[in-house]
Protein backbone atom coordinates (compact mmCIF):
# COMPACT_ATOMS: atom_id res chain seq x y z
CA UNK A 1 0.00 0.00 0.00
CA UNK A 2 1.07 3.36 -0.64
CA UNK A 3 0.95 5.04 2.59
CA UNK A 4 3.09 2.38 4.27
CA UNK A 5 6.32 3.99 3.49
CA UNK A 6 5.10 7.41 5.02
CA UNK A 7 3.67 5.50 7.76
CA UNK A 8 6.81 4.09 8.93
CA UNK A 9 8.39 7.85 8.27
CA UNK A 10 5.79 9.38 10.30
CA UNK A 11 6.18 6.46 13.12
CA UNK A 12 9.67 7.41 13.47
CA UNK A 13 9.06 11.17 13.38
CA UNK A 14 6.98 10.89 16.12
CA UNK A 15 7.82 7.97 18.32
CA UNK A 16 12.12 8.59 18.39
CA UNK A 17 11.39 12.23 20.31
CA UNK A 18 9.07 11.31 22.22
CA UNK A 19 10.22 8.45 23.69
CA UNK A 20 13.37 10.50 24.42
CA UNK A 21 11.37 13.57 25.96
CA UNK A 22 9.47 10.82 28.24
CA UNK A 23 12.59 9.36 29.34
CA UNK A 24 12.40 11.27 32.67
CA UNK A 25 8.34 10.41 33.35
CA UNK A 26 9.78 6.28 32.07
CA UNK A 27 12.52 6.79 34.75
CA UNK A 28 9.83 8.19 37.08
CA UNK A 29 7.57 5.42 36.46
CA UNK A 30 10.25 2.71 36.37
CA UNK A 31 11.48 3.42 40.25
CA UNK A 32 7.49 3.30 41.26
CA UNK A 33 7.34 -0.40 39.83
CA UNK A 34 10.22 -1.01 41.52
CA UNK A 35 9.04 0.14 44.74
CA UNK A 36 5.69 -0.68 44.05
CA UNK A 37 6.09 -4.19 42.58
CA UNK A 38 9.47 -4.98 42.73
CA UNK A 39 11.70 -6.95 40.03
CA UNK A 40 12.05 -6.69 37.12
CA UNK A 41 10.38 -3.32 36.01
CA UNK A 42 9.55 -4.12 32.32
CA UNK A 43 7.35 -6.74 31.30
CA UNK A 44 9.06 -8.61 28.65
CA UNK A 45 7.09 -10.68 25.94
CA UNK A 46 6.80 -12.67 22.75
CA UNK A 47 4.02 -11.09 20.31
CA UNK A 48 3.82 -11.66 17.29
CA UNK A 49 3.93 -8.94 14.73
CA UNK A 50 4.20 -8.10 11.18
CA UNK A 51 3.34 -11.46 9.18
CA UNK A 52 2.87 -12.93 12.49
CA UNK A 53 6.73 -12.67 12.97
CA UNK A 54 7.39 -12.70 16.88
CA UNK A 55 9.75 -9.96 18.36
CA UNK A 56 9.50 -9.00 22.16
CA UNK A 57 7.28 -6.38 23.44
CA UNK A 58 8.00 -3.87 26.02
CA UNK A 59 6.00 -2.28 28.86
CA UNK A 60 5.84 -1.13 32.20
CA UNK A 61 5.02 -4.00 34.34
CA UNK A 62 1.33 -3.39 36.17
CA UNK A 63 0.74 -6.90 37.93
CA UNK A 64 2.69 -8.36 40.96
CA UNK A 65 4.01 -11.74 40.95
CA UNK A 66 1.44 -14.93 40.88
CA UNK A 67 1.14 -16.01 44.87
CA UNK A 68 0.00 -19.27 43.59
CA UNK A 69 -0.73 -21.12 40.02
CA UNK A 70 -3.74 -19.99 37.86
CA UNK A 71 -4.27 -16.77 40.06
CA UNK A 72 -5.95 -14.40 38.30
CA UNK A 73 -4.96 -11.43 37.22
CA UNK A 74 -7.53 -9.05 39.13
CA UNK A 75 -6.04 -10.15 42.33
CA UNK A 76 -2.62 -9.63 40.89
CA UNK A 77 -3.63 -6.09 39.63
CA UNK A 78 -3.34 -3.58 42.45
CA UNK A 79 -4.29 -0.11 42.26
CA UNK A 80 -1.04 1.19 41.14
CA UNK A 81 -1.25 -1.51 37.93
CA UNK A 82 -5.00 0.26 37.60
CA UNK A 83 -3.27 3.95 37.44
CA UNK A 84 -0.83 2.66 35.12
CA UNK A 85 -3.05 1.19 32.20
CA UNK A 86 -6.04 3.61 32.71
CA UNK A 87 -3.31 6.41 32.46
CA UNK A 88 -1.79 4.35 29.66
CA UNK A 89 1.65 5.08 31.39
CA UNK A 90 2.64 1.53 30.86
CA UNK A 91 3.03 1.37 27.47
CA UNK A 92 5.82 4.15 27.52
CA UNK A 93 8.39 1.44 26.45
CA UNK A 94 6.77 0.54 23.38
CA UNK A 95 7.76 3.41 22.21
CA UNK A 96 10.89 1.78 21.76
CA UNK A 97 9.32 -1.23 19.82
CA UNK A 98 7.92 1.56 17.28
CA UNK A 99 11.73 2.94 16.96
CA UNK A 100 13.27 -0.41 16.12
CA UNK A 101 10.61 -1.49 13.55
CA UNK A 102 8.71 -3.86 15.70
CA UNK A 103 5.47 -1.70 15.61
CA UNK A 104 4.12 0.83 14.61
CA UNK A 105 1.92 4.03 16.39
CA UNK A 106 -1.06 2.41 14.81
CA UNK A 107 -2.46 -1.04 14.12
CA UNK A 108 -3.68 -3.71 16.29
CA UNK A 109 -2.61 -4.49 19.08
CA UNK A 110 -0.14 -7.02 19.55
CA UNK A 111 -2.13 -10.07 21.03
CA UNK A 112 -0.58 -13.57 22.48
CA UNK A 113 1.64 -15.94 20.14
CA UNK A 114 -0.89 -18.77 21.20
CA UNK A 115 -3.82 -17.22 19.39
CA UNK A 116 -2.19 -17.27 15.73
CA UNK A 117 -3.93 -20.99 15.30
CA UNK A 118 -6.95 -19.76 16.73
CA UNK A 119 -7.94 -17.08 13.89
CA UNK A 120 -10.41 -17.17 11.19
CA UNK A 121 -8.86 -16.74 7.83
CA UNK A 122 -10.61 -12.75 8.03
CA UNK A 123 -9.27 -12.39 11.56
CA UNK A 124 -5.78 -13.09 10.51
CA UNK A 125 -5.53 -10.60 8.29
CA UNK A 126 -4.10 -8.17 11.30
CA UNK A 127 -1.24 -9.63 11.14
CA UNK A 128 -0.28 -7.82 7.18
CA UNK A 129 -0.05 -4.81 9.00
CA UNK A 130 2.55 -3.61 12.45
CA UNK A 131 1.39 -4.07 15.56
CA UNK A 132 0.39 -0.76 16.71
CA UNK A 133 0.63 0.93 20.47
CA UNK A 134 -2.89 1.88 19.95
CA UNK A 135 -5.23 0.84 16.92
CA UNK A 136 -8.97 1.42 15.85
CA UNK A 137 -10.07 -1.47 18.33
CA UNK A 138 -8.96 0.57 21.27
CA UNK A 139 -10.40 3.55 20.61
CA UNK A 140 -13.90 1.73 20.02
CA UNK A 141 -14.31 0.29 23.53
CA UNK A 142 -10.52 -0.43 24.25
CA UNK A 143 -11.24 -3.93 26.46
CA UNK A 144 -15.02 -3.08 26.98
CA UNK A 145 -16.01 -5.15 23.47
CA UNK A 146 -16.00 -8.71 22.18
CA UNK A 147 -13.05 -10.42 20.71
CA UNK A 148 -15.01 -10.73 17.29
CA UNK A 149 -15.72 -6.69 17.21
CA UNK A 150 -11.80 -6.10 18.47
CA UNK A 151 -10.95 -8.22 15.34
CA UNK A 152 -13.27 -7.03 13.03
CA UNK A 153 -12.04 -3.01 14.24
CA UNK A 154 -8.41 -4.58 13.18
CA UNK A 155 -9.40 -5.78 9.70
CA UNK A 156 -11.23 -2.47 8.97
CA UNK A 157 -7.67 -0.51 9.81
CA UNK A 158 -6.30 -3.25 7.87
CA UNK A 159 -8.27 -2.00 4.42
CA UNK A 160 -8.94 1.80 5.44
CA UNK A 161 -5.47 2.88 6.65
CA UNK A 162 -4.87 6.54 5.73
CA UNK A 163 -2.89 9.47 7.16
CA UNK A 164 -6.32 10.99 8.11
CA UNK A 165 -7.71 7.48 10.04
CA UNK A 166 -4.14 7.53 11.54
CA UNK A 167 -4.57 11.02 12.70
CA UNK A 168 -7.93 10.42 14.07
CA UNK A 169 -7.14 7.35 16.11
CA UNK A 170 -4.35 9.29 17.72
CA UNK A 171 -6.67 11.85 18.40
CA UNK A 172 -9.41 9.56 19.73
CA UNK A 173 -6.45 7.70 21.73
CA UNK A 174 -5.64 10.91 23.65
CA UNK A 175 -9.44 11.18 24.57
CA UNK A 176 -9.95 7.85 25.61
CA UNK A 177 -6.64 7.76 27.93
CA UNK A 178 -8.06 10.99 29.72
CA UNK A 179 -11.87 9.51 30.39
CA UNK A 180 -10.38 6.64 31.42
CA UNK A 181 -13.02 4.75 29.33
CA UNK A 182 -13.14 0.59 28.46
CA UNK A 183 -9.74 0.16 30.59
CA UNK A 184 -11.47 -3.52 31.56
CA UNK A 185 -14.08 -5.60 30.04
CA UNK A 186 -17.23 -6.13 32.58
CA UNK A 187 -16.07 -8.64 35.27
CA UNK A 188 -12.47 -8.98 34.18
CA UNK A 189 -9.43 -7.14 35.12
CA UNK A 190 -8.38 -7.19 31.63
CA UNK A 191 -9.72 -9.03 28.61
CA UNK A 192 -10.80 -12.70 29.08
CA UNK A 193 -8.39 -14.88 26.95
CA UNK A 194 -9.39 -16.07 23.29
CA UNK A 195 -10.23 -19.58 22.42
CA UNK A 196 -11.44 -18.89 18.65
CA UNK A 197 -14.69 -17.65 17.39
CA UNK A 198 -17.48 -20.55 17.71
CA UNK A 199 -19.39 -19.63 14.82
CA UNK A 200 -16.00 -19.79 12.47
CA UNK A 201 -13.71 -23.07 13.35
CA UNK A 202 -10.30 -21.59 13.21
CA UNK A 203 -8.23 -23.18 10.96
CA UNK A 204 -4.13 -24.05 11.85
CA UNK A 205 -2.05 -21.30 10.55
Amino acid sequence: MRYDPLKRSLDLAVSLPAAVVSLPIQVVVAAAVRVKLGSPVLFRQQRPGKDGKPFELLKFRSMRDPAYPGEPDADRLSGFGTLLRSTSLDELPSLWNVVRGDMSLVGPRPLLMEYLPLYTPEQRRRHEVRPGITGLAQVSGRNDTTWEQRFAHDVRYVEQRSLRLDAQILWRTVMTVVRRDGISAEGQATMPRFTGTSTHPAEDS
